[in-house]
C-alpha cells in the first residue's frame, strides 16, 4: 500500500502526506469484513464485523473535505457500518459518544454537524460524519485505520515505511493510540528512502516526545560538533588503519567535498595538518641533533625510526595539502608552511646526509611535492597570500629545493619534472613581489641555470623582466 493522508486541522493531532492512489478508486464492497478476535480492547465484542451493517449501531459517513482542496476530487460520500464498542479504541470516536449519550438524557434541538449528526430510530443507530482531505489515497487511509479498529494484527497491515507514513496522520487525527504506537515502532526499526525521512521529519512535531525520542536520534546530531568529530575519524582512519589506503583515501577526499559544512572540513584538515607536521619537524628535529645514548647500533636503529615516522607524516601532509587546496581551504596552511625557518634547516642537514638518502629515498620529494602544491596555488591565486607570506615561502623552502637538487642523484625524470616545476613556481612568486624583494631573491635562484641557457628560459624570463621593470622611468610619486 503506498498512499498518504492529510489531518484535518480541526483535530487534536494532525499531519500531512501525500498519495499515490485515487480515492475514486475506493469502495466499501471490495472491503472485506474483519472479525473482531477476542481482545480486552475491544470490550467483549469478538464477534463484531467490520462494516456489518446487521449489527452496526453507528454509521460513519467518509466524505471529502472540500474546504481543505483547491480542486476536490469528485466521489460520492461512503458510508460505513461500524460499532460503538469498538470505536471506544479511538479516543476521538469514545469522545463523540460519550456526548451521545449525554445527548440521549438531555437531546438537544436536532441540527447538522460537521462532525456528528443526531441519532435516529430511537437512539438504536448513531450517524457521525468525518471528513476526509482530498489528497489521493486519503480515503483508503482512513478505511485501512477503521478496519484496523477491528483487530490487533498491525504487522499484517504495516508492512513498508510507506505504508507506516499513511496511516499515521489518520492514528494521529483519530487519537488511536495503539495504531500510532505501532506504525513509530515500524518506522523506527526500518530504513527511509530521503522521501520518506522528509515525511518522518514532518510528523514529528505532531508526536509525544516519548513517541518521536528514537525517530529523532537517527536525525539529530549528538552533539555540536558531532561532524568535526565524525570527520576527523574519518582522516585518521584513511591516513593510518588500513593497508590499501588508496580506496579509503579516495572515498575520504569524495566525503570532504560533498561535506555541507565547509567550515568542519576545514577545521578538521587544519587540526590533521597541523599534528602531521608536528609529527614531520620534531622526528626530524631529533634525527638532526640526536641525544647520544647506548651504543652505535641503539642511536642507528632511533635514527631511521626518526626518518621513517617523519616519511610517513610526509606523505600524510602532501594528501592533506592536496585536500586543503582542492576545497579552497589551504589559506592557514600556507601561512604555517611560510613560517618553517628552522624546520627548513633541519631538513637540510638531513638532505645533506647520505645515510638519510639511503633510508628514506622518497622523502625529499614528498617535502617538495608538499611545497609545489602549496606555492603553485599562491601563484595562481586559488590562495590569496600577503606579501610577507609569498616572501618567505620562496625565502626559506628555496634552499630546500638546492640542496635536493645538488645531493640526490642521479636525478629521476619525475624528480626533475618536479624540481623544474617548483623553480617556475618560485620565480612567479617572486615576479609578484616589489623589486627590491625581488632583486634579493633572484640571485639566489641562479642554481636553476643549466650549461645550455635554452634549458632554462624560465630564469632568463625572470632576469629580463627585472631588467625591463628595472629600466623603466621612475613614478612621480617614487621620486
Amino acid at each position: 500500500m503506498n498512499h498518504t493522508s492529510t489531518v484535518p486541522k480541526k483535530r487534536p493531532r494532525t499531519a500531512a502526506s501525500r498519495h499515490s492512489s485515487t480515492n475514486s478508486d475506493i469502495s466499501l464492497n471490495k472491503l472485506s469484513p474483519i472479525r473482531n478476535p477476542p481482545s480486552p480492547t475491544a470490550g467483549g465484542a469478538a464477534a463484531l464485523i467490520f462494516n456489518d451493517a446487521s449489527t452496526a449501531d453507528v454509521i460513519l459517513r467518509l466524505f471529502i473535505d472540500a474546504v481543505s482542496s483547491v480542486d476536490p476530487v469528485s466521489i460520492s460520500d461512503l458510508h460505513v457500518y461500524l460499532h460503538s464498542n469498538v470505536l471506544h479504541r479511538s479516543k476521538y470516536f469514545s469522545a463523540l459518544l460519550s456526548d451521545r449519550w449525554i445527548r440521549h438524557v438531555n437531546p438537544p434541538p436536532p441540527r447538522e454537524h460537521s462532525s456528528s449528526s443526531a441519532s435516529d430510530d430511537g437512539n438504536k443507530l448513531f450517524r457521525l460524519n468525518l471528513g476526509v482531505p482530498s489528497t489521493p489515497g486519503s480515503l483508503q487511509s482512513h478505511l485501512t485505520v477503521l478496519e484496523l479498529l477491528y483487530t490487533n494484527d498491525f504487522a499484517t497491515t504495516i508492512d513498508s515505511a510507506s505504508t507506516a507514513l499513511d496511516l499515521l496522520p489518520v492514528a494521529l487525527e483519530l487519537l488511536f493510540e495503539d495504531c500510532v504506537r505501532s506504525c513509530v515502532g515500524f518506522l523506527e526499526a526500518v530504513p527511509w528512502t530521503e522521501e520518506e525521512e522528509k515525511r518522518v521529519l514532518n510528523l514529528i512535531p505532531f508526536l509525544s516526545e516519548d513517541e518521536s525520542k528514537y525517530l529523532l536520534a537517527r536525525v539529530s546530531p549528538v552533539g555540536e560538533y558531532s561532524c568535526e568529530v565524525m570527520l576527523e575519524g574519518l582522516i585518521s582512519s584513511a591516513l593510518n588503519n588500513y593497508q590499501n589506503t588508496a580506496f579509503v583515501k579516495a572515498f575520504v577526499a569524495k566525503i570532504l567535498r560533498d561535506c555541507s559544512s565547509r567550515e568542519s572540513a576545514k577545521r578538521v584538515l587544519e587540526k590533521a595538518f597541523r599534528t602531521s607536521l608536528k609529527t614531520v619537524k620534531e622526528s626530524l628535529e631529533d634525527y638532526s641533533s640526536p641525544v647520544c645514548r647506548g651504543d652505535h647500533n641503539e642511536t642507528e636503529a632511533i635514527q631511521r625510526l626518526n626518518l621513517h615516522k617523519a616519511s610517513t607524516n610526509g606523505k600524510h601532509l602532501l594528501w592533506l595539502i592536496e585536500r586543503m587546496i582542492e576545497l579552497r581551504v589551504a589559506d592557514e596552511a600556507v601561512k604555517e608552511w611560510s613560517e618553517q625557518e628552522a624546520f627548513t634547516v633541519d631538513l637540510q642537514k638531513a638532505f645533506h646526509d647520505d645515510a638519510s638518502r639511503n633510508i628514506v629515498p622518497g622523502l625529499p620529494a614528498v617535502v617538495l611535492r608538499c611545497t609545489c602544491k602549496l606555492a603553485n596555488a599562491v601563484s595562481v591565486g586559488t590562495i590569496l597570500a600577503s606579501r610577507q607570506v609569498r616572501r618567505k615561502l620562496v625565502e626559506d623552502w628555496l634552499p630546500v629545493l638546492v640542496v635536493c637538487k645538488d645531493n640526490v642523484s642521479p636525478i629521476s625524470p619525475s624528480n626533475k619534472s618536479l624540481y623544474l616545476e617548483l623553480e617556475e613556481t618560485f620565480l612567479r612568486i617572486i615576479s609578484t613581489l616589489p623589486m627590491s624583494d625581488a632583486q634579493e631573491l633572484l640571485p639566489r635562484c641562479l642554481s636553476f641555470s643549466t650549461r645550455n641557457v635554452d634549458d632554462c628560459p624560465h630564469l632568463v624570463t625572470a632576469f629580463n623582466t627585472w631588467f625591463h621593470r628595472a629600466a623603466q622611468p621612475r613614478f612621480p610619486f617614487d621620486q
